[in-house]
């Protein structure tokens, strides 16, 4: 199937590793110029070195989501060096504030939102102008099944994954006459650096939950993330895609 995105030059922050880093190179394989942004620089180079070998088009650079400042000097050099900015996935996020709220330190509270929900906000206020100008474009934001069921002691990255909902409904409402579209996923367990740091007794509890029994692979966001880029998603704007295998359904 050709989705229409040769060429376009898509964005995606949090690509140096886990599912940034498959959504990326999912990009490279449908002939989409790839933008990666992180603040891990080694992660950078090991995805931007895989793109490169694949035969496609990638550059690498470091930024901080959190500031405006600095994302807006990285889109403008994305811009520059490989074309107006089309396709923006936000994937960027922190997830090592687990407290109780009424233990959690403010500071961490103010990190989970200037990263996880400001970021994304960044991203996008230095997305739309090119998208704008191109009349076409797409915005897709990685939440997570936290955002949706909430999570023991995970106050801050459970709300400000659940907040890109409203965030992307609005992007939605506002930029449609653009031609631009605004969606969100949301991954359940994932096997990515993060999952595998957890207890095996936890792993083995939540896996019960999950229809499949096991926990999914980076590409299993990937692909439709990336479908939702295409041309082929033309009418689908303001959703949000459940990718949790059914972690959300009731069970006894």
């Amino acid at each position: 199937m050709d989705l229409g995105i040769k060429d376009r030059v898509a964005v995606v922050t949090g690509g140096a590793r886990g599912i940034g880093k498959a959504i990326a190179l999912e990009f490279a394989r449908e002939g989409a110029k790839v933008g990666l942004l992180d603040i891990f620089d080694e992660g950078l180079a090991e995805t931007a070195k895989e793109i490169e070998t694949m035969g496609g088009t990638v550059l690498g650079l470091h930024c901080d989501v959190g500031d405006p400042e600095a994302v807006k000097a990285t889109f403008d050099k994305f811009s520059a060096e490989l074309g107006p900015v089309a396709i923006l996935v936000n994937g960027a996020a922190v997830l090592d504030n687990v407290s109780k709220i009424e233990i959690m330190a403010q500071s961490r509270w103010e990190r989970d939102l200037r990263v996880n929900l400001t970021g994304v906000f960044n991203c996008v206020r230095a997305a739309l102008p090119t998208m704008q100008q191109l009349g076409w474009g797409r915005i897709v934001s990685i939440s997570s099944v936290a955002g949706v069921l909430g999570g023991f002691g995970q106050a801050g990255y459970s709300a400000t994954k659940s907040a890109l909902l409203g965030l992307m409904k609005t992007v939605a409402l506002e930029q449609g006459r653009y031609n631009i579209t605004a969606n969100v996923v949301y991954p359940g367990i994932i096997a990515t650096e993060m999952f595998q740091f957890m207890r095996d007794d936890m792993k083995d509890r939540i896996r019960k939950r999950i229809v499949f029994k096991r926990e999914g692979q980076p590409e299993d966001v990937a692909w439709p993330v990336v479908f939702l880029c295409s041309e082929k998603a033309r009418y689908i704007t303001g959703v949000a895609l459940d990718l949790s295998a059914g972690l959300t359904l009731f069970t006894f």
